[in-house]
């Protein structure tokens, strides 16, 4: 499926490098599963989450890509144990709602019957194309998998946060810049070009991730793995951003000095993507992260009769195609179309984000994905891609934790309105609950109005501030 492995924590204790301390070679405490309903768990096969519209059951296969046949199996195994809905998380998982605690013993047994095999862990993030991308530097699956073998052989298994986050990137088209993670690893030339090396940083995106070291392969995997170990001494909830930086560069080498990463365009997951001699990738994505199983499996129908011969997932709630000839791209995006995806990098509902709403997800106050639907409709002008629209249910911001240029928070009492920061933050403006789609559409004409030659909307927002947009839209 995505590009995302599982770190085992089990074998023999590995050697270290004299450049990592003896504390931190020996932070290894006895681990015990974490209970299933703690705040921070993530939703799985043995531990499912309820949520408003029954249990939620996240997967991670361990196989870069699934099949067209596993994917079939996966959309009947959804609406026979469940209400059929499907999505793809904005990290690339899986999830399967609507299913009863009763069911999940034979939605196992489908799972495992269709050669899917699901892990569960701390994930190590990589790209969905490592391996097959003509531009990635080095490949972040190999450092990956050899990651995971390293952890594989420690001994005692050390006690980790359940949503903790491992992030490779080897320098590809689909950069995973904009997730955050714990622990990264990201793919650098030196100045005189000679091999690779990656560069860990800790706690956040690749703009906000502090880095520590630049490391050549063999002692990046140390790395990763000493602050594991590290984390482990300092609780079963310790993430990333407990870390201390200054403690912790004295434990590396300062080899950051003449590497540098190679900065180019991000290159969106949906449309499609040249991999050089590997063909092309078709982008999908299910629109605003959902489809249900029946669509899906019209559509499974049509890319298997084309000639598509693997299935993966990955960033922006994306699913890619490989194996399409190149006269049989614009046919299959025709058809997925039809069936309720995405099919365009330029498409404004690509730069909306909702939560799964209210019906899907009990906190949740507001239909979150019509919203979605009225704002491309209503005010298309708020869509230019220059920021992301955060539409969450709740003040919880489970779909875009981040802040985000403008949000729009469900509350008992209507709608909060939130510039410049995330969906926990105090809004700017509170609307009643019958008004979010003239509110919708009365931004988009503030934006129309104001906005100058060559400015964004992102731009224009802050340019006129909160206090004219909120008086912009009590007036209204």
């Amino acid at each position: 499926m995505k590009g995302s492995l599982m770190v085992a924590t089990n074998g023999q204790t590995m050697d270290e490098p004299a450049c990592f301390s003896q504390e931190l070679a020996e932070g290894l405490v006895d681990a015990s599963p974490s209970p299933a309903m703690v705040r921070g768990a993530c939703p799985s096969l043995s531990e499912p989450m309820q949520t408003g519209d029954g249990l939620l059951v996240r997967l991670r296969p361990v196989t870069p890509g699934l099949t067209v046949a596993q994917f079939r199996a996966l959309a009947a195994a959804a609406e026979k144990h469940g209400n059929g809905l499907i999505e793809i998380t904005a990290r690339g998982n899986l999830q399967l709602r609507g299913m009863i605690l009763q069911s999940m013993e034979a939605l196992a047994a489908d799972i495992e019957r269709a050669g899917i095999v699901v892990q569960n862990g701390v994930a190590i993030e990589i790209p969905p194309l490592s391996g097959l991308d003509p531009l990635e530097m080095a490949s972040a699956r190999s450092l990956a998998e050899r990651l995971q073998e390293t952890i594989d052989d420690l001994a005692p298994k050390p006690i980790l946060a359940a949503k903790l986050a491992i992030i490779i990137d080897g320098g590809g088209q689909l950069a995973l810049d904009g997730l955050s993670a714990d622990i990264r690893l990201k793919a650098t030339k030196p100045d005189d070009g000679a091999g690779c090396l990656w560069t860990l940083a800790i706690a956040g995106t690749d703009a906000t991730a502090t880095p520590l070291a630049t490391l050549p392969r063999d002692e990046a995997i140390a790395g990763v793995v000493a602050l594991l170990k590290r984390l482990s001494l300092l609780g079963p909830r310790a993430r990333g951003r407990d870390l201390d930086p200054a403690d912790l560069r004295g434990q590396f080498p300062d080899v950051t000095a003449h590497a540098q990463t190679t900065a180019r365009p991000p290159t969106s997951p949906i449309g499609i993507i040249s991999l050089g001699r590997n063909g092309r990738a078709l982008g999908l994505r299910p629109s605003f992260g959902q489809i249900h199983a029946k669509d899906l499996a019209r559509f499974l129908a049509v890319a298997e009769e084309n000639g598509v011969s693997e299935i993966r997932t990955g960033p922006e709630h994306s699913m890619l195609l490989l194996g399409l000839a190149a006269d049989e791209l614009e046919r299959v995006r025709t058809v997925a179309a039809s069936c309720g995806f995405q099919t365009r990098s330029d498409d404004p509902a690509n730069h909306i984000i909702p939560c799964s709403g209210a019906g899907a997800c009990a906190s949740a106050h507001y239909a979150t994905k019509q919203a979605a639907l009225d704002c491309v409709a209503l005010a298309p002008e708020l869509l230019d891609g220059s920021f992301e629209l955060h539409l969450s249910g709740c003040p919880k911001g489970c779909a875009h934790p981040a802040p985000t240029a403008l949000a729009v928070v469900g509350i008992p009492t209507g709608h909060g309105i939130v510039l410049d920061g995330s969906a926990s933050a105090e809004p700017t403006v509170h609307i009643g609950k019958e008004n979010l789609k003239s509110v919708l559409a009365r931004l988009g004409e503030l934006v129309r109005n104001n906005k100058v030659a060559g400015e964004s909307t992102h731009q224009c927002l802050k340019r006129l501030g909160r206090d004219a947009i909120a008086t912009a839209l009590r007036q209204g």
